[in-house]
This record gives C-alpha cells, structure tokens and sequence, in this order.
C-alpha cells in the first residue's frame, strides 16, 4: 500500500506503507486520509534537519485531535521494528503514549532517538527533493514550534492499494 502527499508546489512524497508492522497506525491514517480530512492542511511545523510535521486540523501542532490511537511502538509494549530514517513517516503524538489522532511527521534526516518512542509506519521511496525543498522553508523559530513563515499546504494525501 503506498501514500502520496502532494504539496502544493513542490510535488509529490510517495511512502510504502507497513500495515504489517503498525496495523493500527495504518489503519488510523488511511481513514484518515480517505475521509479527506488532510487534503487542504499545511506542514505546520518544519526542523530542518529533523522532521516536517502535518496533520493538525487547524494548523497548529498544540491542537488535539477527536480521537486517539494507540501507540505502536517499544516504550508502550509494542514492538515496531520500522526505523526513523530519513524519510520515515511517523505519528506525531503529545507525552502520553496513546495521544496520537491526526497529526503525523516525516523524518528529515535520521532520529535515532525517535526510535522507539514513536509509531513509524512507512517509508519514503520518492519525493526526497520535495523534502528537502519543504524542510528548508524559514521558520519563526523554536519559541512557535517552528512554524513555518508560509505554510506549504498539502493539496492531496492519497492511499493507493496494491
């Protein structure tokens, strides 16, 4: 199964996803996705060298989702071998473990340190330039969560079954 992010004007992301290793995370964003709910968001939060971040249903990474999931990953007893390397598409969540909704990051460069503690549940297999390309927008800094100064806006999250 694979995702497509398209950002408008800058391209596609496409990701395998590994309903396999994170049934419920899958799940969770195909849903999600399908329903639309993403279509129109923005990446609301860029760290370059670190992760992009979408999914807020206003645009703002403080915002909670309806609904939560729960989170696959070793730190809440689930066993999630996918790594946060570049390109690794993960859910974003707040310190609880099981407050993952909607909001969803994608690794820049490799974060170990996320390993773990955050359920990936895909990888990138094209579209690193648009990445890179996202990642570097300016920012109002750590002090907004990185927000971006213009937030590039996903025109489209698609789910395309194999």
């Amino acid at each position: 199964m694979k995702c497509i992010i398209t950002t408008e004007g800058f391209g596609d992301m496409v990701f395998e996803l590994f309903p396999e290793k994170a049934p419920i995370t899958v799940e969770n964003f195909v849903r999600t996705a399908e329903s639309g709910f993403y279509d129109g968001l923005a990446w609301c939060r860029i760290v370059r060298d670190y992760v992009i971040q979408a999914g807020s249903p206003d645009n703002d990474i403080m915002t909670d989702s309806d609904w939560h999931i729960r989170g696959e990953f070793e730190a809440n007893g689930i066993p999630n071998p996918i790594p946060h390397i570049r390109g690794a598409i993960s859910m974003a969540r707040d310190d609880g473990y099981d407050t993952a909704g909607t909001q969803f990051f994608v690794v820049h460069q490799d974060a170990a340190k996320l390993d773990g503690n955050y359920a990936a549940f895909g990888q990138m297999t094209e579209g690193f330039d648009v990445l890179d390309r996202i990642a570097e927008l300016p920012t109002w800094g750590a002090e907004t969560w990185n927000k971006p100064v213009n937030m590039p806006v996903m025109t489209s999250v698609r789910i395309v079954r194999e």
